[in-house]
């Protein structure tokens, strides 16, 4: 008899959001489910990891069951889960993120992607699940969207455990929209190059001092991208995540080719005599 699947359960808003609740109760009967989170948000801390202070790791009960925090960030989780709750895992589930991630631009900064992310780089498959929501509560509130949801990602999880990840794809990122119905579409779509046109506010506090707020407008999306998708049309983007950064096939002949006379720059520049 096969032994069942490990499944760490992670995401970037912390243990308290209703989002990882929501992940764990929609995973908890697939396979052997292990919960470790961050205990505060990591919002935006992408693939970050800690290297500067001591990492913790505390047992806590939740949701009738026993669950891990840490004051790491969530690709800190997929080392720590590795070496204190299990020695492998077979997939690793982020999320519910409180907001959708979508977009390459939001991609390479988000938490929740970054944790499905570390944990494609050491050969496990990732899935990372959002939400478009703008707070927890949206969720919470609307059963129906949550019920769904969950029967979603349990689908999702079981049919990758069952078949492993499409070929080249070492992340699923998956947006859901602000509702979420039986007539909702389902598309799979690229990642959009940016979401938001990043702006600055330049503030002062009551002492006269400036600081300063980063803040984002909106582009207008580009059709058939996961932005477009779960902002335009309402529906459920299921976008393949490559990690391999290097330019393939002919991009990479056509750089490599260009890129010859810039190395022929360097290796001139380390024959000259450097005169103080």
């Amino acid at each position: 008899m096969a032994s069942a699947p490990r499944i760490l359960v992670t995401n970037d808003d912390g243990i308290h959001s209703p989002g990882i609740r929501l992940l764990y109760e929609a995973v908890r009967e697939v396979g052997r489910v292990y919960v470790l989170a961050p205990e505060t948000p990591k919002s935006a801390s992408g693939l970050g990891i800690t290297i500067h202070k001591p990492l913790r790791v505390v047992r806590l009960k939740l949701w009738d069951t026993t669950v891990y925090v840490t004051n790491g960030t969530p690709s800190d989780v997929i080392y720590l889960a590795l070496e204190e709750l299990s020695p492998y895992f077979d997939l690793v589930a982020s999320g519910v993120n409180i907001g959708d991630n979508t977009s390459i631009q939001v991609i390479l900064s988000s938490g929740t992607i970054g944790a499905a992310a570390q944990a494609a780089l050491l050969g496990i498959p990732g899935v990372a699940f959002s939400a478009n929501v703008d707070d927890a509560s949206e969720l919470e509130e609307d059963r129906e969207t949550w019920r769904r949801i969950a029967g979603i990602i349990r689908s999702i999880i079981t049919w990758i455990l069952s078949n492993g990840m499409p070929e080249g794809t070492d992340v699923l990122s998956i947006n859901f929209p602000r509702r979420v119905r039986a007539n909702t579409p389902v598309k799979v779509v690229k990642a959009a190059r940016v979401k938001f046109l990043q702006k600055v506010s330049v503030l002062h506090d009551p002492r006269g001092k400036k600081y300063y707020w980063l803040y984002g407008t909106r582009v207008d999306p580009e059709p058939e991208t996961d932005v477009y998708a779960v902002n335009v049309e309402q529906a459920i983007a299921i976008t393949p995540i490559t990690l391999n950064l290097n330019p393939s096939g002919d991009r990479w002949v056509r750089a490599s080719s260009v890129l010859s006379s810039l190395a022929e720059t360097v290796r001139k520049e380390l024959g000259l005599d450097i005169r103080g």
